[in-house]
């Protein structure tokens, strides 16, 4: 690979290591359909730039590929992320910029900690609140400072997928909406909740990809970093 030459083409993907001077953060391996080898040669050509590494949906034999050549690797199992952190983020002003990751159920976690730890990867601070849904909606109203505090809100929620609804007329930050794969069958796998939060009839709520917790939290991070 030339010098200054934007990706390195390893047989099996191209990696693109100019990615951070355009989204400000570098290129993330999405694991799923790879092998652990070819995770780890990724993880280790992004990290050979200086660049931090995450990983999504990367399971323990990812993590343990990865840890061979990046002894820092850190595995965070309810996110299913690998992460490497070669230098300290410097965007204080990023990074004074809190957002709240909500969910109205504790089997939305999964998605909300990969939401997370990416935000978490990426500079921002985050506030967890968790189990708030609407079938006990006092739950949200004892909590709903917090969430005002918060930059942007992402909220996490299966089922019927009502939630981000309900806060987005509570509040007057940017709302990340994400289905979750979560309920029984006419819940069609996340689909029920897609379409309910793709129809919200309160303002500032935006949609991600069912369970695309990720996503949520790249869109959180380029909306603030765009206000910083």
């Amino acid at each position: 690979m030339g010098k200054n030459k934007s990706y390195e083409d390893l047989g099996f993907a191209k990696v693109d290591h100019h990615r951070h001077l355009r989204k400000g953060f570098p290129e993330v391996i999405y694991c799923e359909g790879k092998t652990p080898l070819q995770i780890a040669k990724i993880a280790k050509s992004i990290a050979d730039k200086g660049q931090n590494v995450l990983a999504t949906r990367a399971d323990r034999k990812a993590y343990l590929a990865v840890n061979k050549v990046l002894k820092k690797a850190k595995y965070h199992e309810a996110a299913r992320i690998v992460t490497v952190k070669k230098k300290a983020d410097s965007r204080k002003q990023i990074a004074e910029r809190r957002i709240a990751i909500v969910t109205a159920g504790t089997a939305d976690h999964p998605v909300a900690e990969e939401a997370a730890v990416t935000a978490e990867f990426l500079g921002l601070k985050v506030d967890r609140l968790f189990d708030v849904g609407v079938a006990g909606i006092h739950r949200l109203v004892h909590n709903l400072d917090r969430i005002k505090k918060a930059k942007v809100v992402i909220v996490a929620a299966g089922m019927e997928g009502a939630l981000p609804s309900v806060i987005g007329g509570l509040i007057d930050k940017p709302i990340i909406a994400v289905p979750t794969s979560v309920g029984y069958g006419a819940s069609f796998k996340g689909l029920s909740a897609l379409l309910t939060m793709m129809n919200s009839c309160a303002p500032g709520v935006a949609v991600v990809n069912i369970d695309n917790g990720f996503g949520a939290a790249v869109m959180a991070f380029s909306i603030i970093r765009s206000c910083a």
